[in-house]
């Protein structure tokens, strides 16, 4: 069946939602700086979607993949939940979802939704001198400003990753002593209004050093509220001392129970050293498996191929996951390697438009994308592979072509995309045109 290109406003013309009065999509209201920004939400908890596109399997030449098989569903959603997958009920009354491609929702998982410059006018990168300790001290001079409208730029960040496919995110936030706590109880705030449509796990982000700047007791307090993973940044180059400043955070987490996301972004000796000693503190405390990350760890593109695989081994073996922006140029991350032996890696925007970065677009698809082209994923098989780095894992088939997604009972989270199959949405960096989270149309 030939696949429609349909806009927002098209798609809620043509579809049987307000006839049927099963729900209604959600507005988002405009607001100006400061003012609170919220999204309007009355739907039923149960509803249908038909001529859905769904893969069924590979189309193979010997032994090559050549192609995606694909077919049009009805899709039963209640309670937030995948409840039957059934074949295209034409003449249902339902939400037609006119040949779009149901993907598993995306998830952005580095991201700083606590601090940016998106939402207001435009700015450039600047940097200082002095390096990311020059950084520091540009950041202590502008963050006391960006606090008096961080929970609106958050809700507006948030609001774009939507738009590109995304329903969660793990977001960093800044603990020091120039905001405090003032940056995680302006994000909770904007998460708070948003918990209906967008969910996330945040990090305590010492970003000026734990012991650089004296951000211990915050830290402990961060530690006993409502987040998720203690961070840490570059801890030889920031604070002087590997084992000082890592000691002091896998103990914090273990105390209170909570996972580990470190920025690592040495990528000398000291970050080897880093990497190695982190490991060695999981293996000796399991409960932090699978529940420690580190984000960038930039030092894996520069070693040498054979010392790149044996990190990989340690690094799977501890269950140790790597969060990568998928850097280029005078970088390229070993991720096919950290993939092949196991290892879970996870990317994100990291900087949207901030004192860091302009250059984040807000969709991981993009960075799937990136993946496919730096790591010569362009066959039919190695793009739909690269979907995973946008949904940290859920793909509709399997490596043999077997459908795995959706299936009844799995969480109604989901993106369509205006692509024909998973392979295409990566190439191309298909349009996302609709978002539903936890089974409410969110976007």
């Amino acid at each position: 069946m030939k696949q429609s290109t349909t806009s927002r406003k098209n798609f809620l013309k043509h579809s049987t939602l307000g006839l049927a009065g099963l729900a209604f999509i959600p507005r988002t209201v405009k607001a100006t700086a400061g003012e609170k920004t919220n999204t309007t939400m009355k739907q039923s908890n149960h509803y249908t979607l038909k001529n859905v596109r769904l893969e069924t399997g590979f189309e193979y030449e010997g032994d090559e993949v050549i192609a995606t098989k694909t077919d049009l569903f009805s899709v039963e959603i209640e309670n937030g939940k995948i409840k039957k997958v059934s074949p295209n009920q034409l003449n249902a009354k339902a939400i037609d979802a006119r040949g779009l491609l149901m993907l598993p929702s995306f998830k952005d998982m580095h991201i700083h939704l606590d601090k940016t410059f998106y939402g207001s006018k435009w700015q450039a990168t600047r940097r200082g001198p002095g390096g990311v300790k020059g950084m520091i001290a540009l950041k202590q001079k502008i963050l006391p400003e960006l606090l008096k409208t961080s929970t609106y730029k958050a809700e507006k960040m948030i609001e774009l990753l939507q738009s590109k496919g995304s329903a969660f995110a793990r977001s960093h936030v800044n603990i020091e002593p120039t905001s405090k706590l003032e940056s995680l109880t302006h994000l909770q705030k904007a998460l708070e209004n948003k918990k209906n449509v967008f969910g996330a796990e945040l990090v305590a982000f010492p970003q000026h050093g734990v012991f650089y700047t004296d951000s211990v007791p915050y830290l402990k307090e961060a530690a006993k509220m409502d987040i998720d993973f203690i961070g840490g940044v570059d801890p030889y180059s920031i604070d002087g001392a590997i084992e000082k400043t890592m000691d002091f955070t896998v103990q914090l987490a273990l105390d209170n129970n909570k996972g580990i996301d470190i920025h690592l972004h040495e990528s000398g000796d000291s970050g080897l050293k880093t990497v190695e000693y982190l490991i060695n503190k999981v293996n000796e405390n399991p409960a932090l498996k699978g529940k420690t990350y580190i984000s960038h760890c930039f030092v894996l593109g520069r070693l040498d191929k054979s010392k790149q695989e044996e990190m990989a081994e340690k690094l799977s073996a501890a269950k140790i996951g790597i969060n990568s922006t998928i850097p280029f140029g005078g970088l390229i991350m070993p991720i096919p390697t950290l993939m092949k032996h196991g290892v879970k890696v996870m990317t994100g925007n990291d900087s949207i438009v901030d004192h860091w970065s302009t250059f984040g677009s807000g969709s991981v698809l993009q960075k799937a994308n990136l993946a496919a082209q730096l790591y010569g994923y362009s066959s039919e098989f190695g793009l739909s592979r690269m979907l995973k780095l946008a949904t940290t894992g859920p793909l509709p088939l399997d490596d043999k072509g077997v459908q795995q997604w959706p299936k009844a009972g799995d969480d109604a989270d989901i993106a369509l995309v205006d692509a024909s199959c998973s392979a295409e949405a990566v190439s191309r960096i298909s349009p996302v045109k609709s978002l539903i989270y936890k089974g409410s149309i969110v976007f």
